[in-house]
């Protein structure tokens, strides 16, 4: 079942259309805070999103620019101007369709449908984890956190990626040094602390404080 994130600030219109995609079997998820719709993105991991181009807070293409960052999910712009420059810019910042205000939902639905198509007959779905406002994507193995892009090791990423899919659960040394080094030969259980640190101080560089937290004797955490 896809899930569809509708970023449209106009109660009635998202409703409107919430209604209408879950009549037609798909998840339909609206976003409540607009100064942060990138951890809702993050949150959901929708297979599509619904983007008004006049939301509140930021300019009119910034959330497009934010998803492209870290996802190659398709976008589709919903605007009040038909305009050709509105149009082309919806192209040009990265969206995969552009419908006009007014109109009619069945419309909206055929251009869904149509996109979910395109996307999903060829490639795989989009697959972002977030915590704390970070977003991690296992396609790209990119951290995105508040606009900035975190480089990580091949390391770096396995331990994040292990963590953040066992959020709020304690992983074990034990399996983490399984899922970074899948070799029988022994691995000084030094050398994955030597991982944890660095990867720490890059974190907390970028602004994630106590991101990874020790549970002494046992593994790690984010909770």
């Amino acid at each position: 079942m896809y899930k569809i994130l509708i970023v449209e600030d106009d109660a009635v219109i998202a409703s409107a259309i919430a209604k209408q995609t879950a009549a037609w079997g798909y998840t339909p998820y609206c976003v409540s805070d607009f100064q942060n719709v990138l951890t809702e993105f993050g949150q959901v991991d929708p297979q599509l999103v619904l983007l008004d181009i006049t939301l509140p807070f930021f300019n009119e293409y910034h959330w497009c620019r934010e998803i492209r960052k870290i996802s190659k999910v398709p976008v589709i712009f919903i605007s009040s101007a038909a305009e050709n420059m509105n149009i082309v810019m919806a192209v040009q910042m990265g969206g995969d369709d552009f419908i006009a205000k007014p109109f009619d939902l069945d419309v909206l639905t055929a251009k869904v449908q149509a996109v979910l198509r395109r996307a999903y007959d060829f490639g795989g779905k989009a697959q972002i984890i977030e915590h704390r406002g970070a977003l991690l994507n296992r396609e790209e193995a990119v951290l995105m956190y508040q606009g900035q892009k975190i480089e990580l090791t091949k390391n770096d990423y396995r331990i994040l990626l292990t963590l953040m899919e066992n959020k709020g659960k304690t992983v074990s040394r034990d399996t983490l040094m399984t899922r970074l080094w899948q070799t029988d030969n022994y691995v000084d259980e030094n050398t994955l602390t030597v991982n944890i640190t660095r990867l720490r101080k890059k974190l907390e560089a970028a602004g994630l404080e106590d991101f990874i937290i020790t549970r002494k004797g046992i593994g790690y955490i984010v909770e």
